[in-house]
């Protein structure tokens, strides 16, 4: 934990709303850690499976969420702001509420201000890390080892509040935080991830893909990998965050749009120069401005 953060003190009880992927690994790392970990999930086979393996203490209802230091949130956009508002009143005054959820503006609004009047302490949150794979039994304690964690608090803080949540996801090792605005996150993360995600599913519904055995390596699978995804959810944070999406989808359909051009009139040129444009913007993307020197 970072030195000035140490005089803040770990949450001794943490509540876990959603034991998927992300919500089961947070749940795991607090227990990992020797903390109590009270659990809801409205499948009740998940919660009762992580009960028995030790993961959970108990479930977490309304007549104990007060008990909780912090209480990490796991759900879809919606059903995160519906909950928390439904037990806004039975938080702890000391207590510190953080949400999972792909986009921020649709989440953070309504619960900064419900925060406001109940009393209680709300962060939003996005950890950077994650599988194809979704569910409790894919959970791990070391999901988000060594990753980037977005936090994104009101707009009028104390400095306090991100030592606070940094010491709450001590226990799940992240490697760095960034700290952003609802309105900056959701505009990354169209480009970073739902941009990616789009592509993905596009490009994995081609006919050729079923005849891809033997031919493809590394780059079919890198492209393809987060084409396997939960429909739902990630309907849900399309639509959320629509307008950032948009506008990253054309500049996509652009640029296709120009490698088709060059490759459908033979413009061997141009085509080399859209190649150097891509190669360098992705060296500078990655800090590697000096390896751009000479590729264009």
């Amino acid at each position: 934990m970072e030195e000035h953060v140490q005089h803040i003190r770990p949450p001794r009880c943490v509540g876990v709303v959603g034991l998927g992927l992300i919500g089961g690994s947070f749940a795991k790392a607090y227990a990992d850690a020797g903390m109590k970990v009270l659990a809801h999930d409205i499948d009740k086979g998940t919660l009762a499976a992580a009960c028995g393996e030790g993961t959970v203490a108990a479930p977490l209802t309304r007549d104990n969420v007060g008990e909780c230091d912090a209480v990490i949130v796991a759900l879809y956009p919606q059903d995160t702001v519906d909950w928390v508002v439904e037990h806004a009143d039975l938080f702890g005054s000391e207590a510190l509420v953080i949400d999972c959820g792909g986009v921020k503006r649709p989440i953070c609004e309504p619960l900064f201000e419900a925060a406001e009047r109940a009393g209680f302490a709300f962060m939003g949150g996005h950890p950077m890390a994650g599988t194809h794979h979704s569910g409790f039994r894919y959970a791990r304690s070391d999901l988000f080892a060594g990753q980037p964690m977005v936090l994104v608090p009101p707009a009028i803080f104390s400095p306090e509040l991100i030592d606070r949540a940094k010491a709450v996801l001590d226990p799940a090792g992240f490697g760095s935080y960034a700290v952003t605005t609802p309105e900056t996150h959701d505009r990354l993360i169209a480009y970073t991830s739902q941009l990616a995600h789009v592509v993905s599913s596009a490009f994995a519904k081609s006919p050729t893909a079923l005849k891809h055995k033997g031919f493809s390596a590394g780059s079919y699978k890198d492209l393809t990998r987060v084409a396997e995804l939960n429909p739902d959810m990630w309907t849900e944070l399309f639509l959320d965050n629509a307008d950032n999406l948009d506008t990253e989808l054309e500049r996509v359909i652009v640029e296709l749009q120009r490698y088709r051009d060059a490759i459908g009139s033979g413009d061997r040129e141009g085509l080399r120069r859209l190649l150097a444009e891509g190669s360098a913007a992705k060296l500078k993307a990655d800090g590697r401005y000096a390896d751009v020197q000479g590729m264009m």
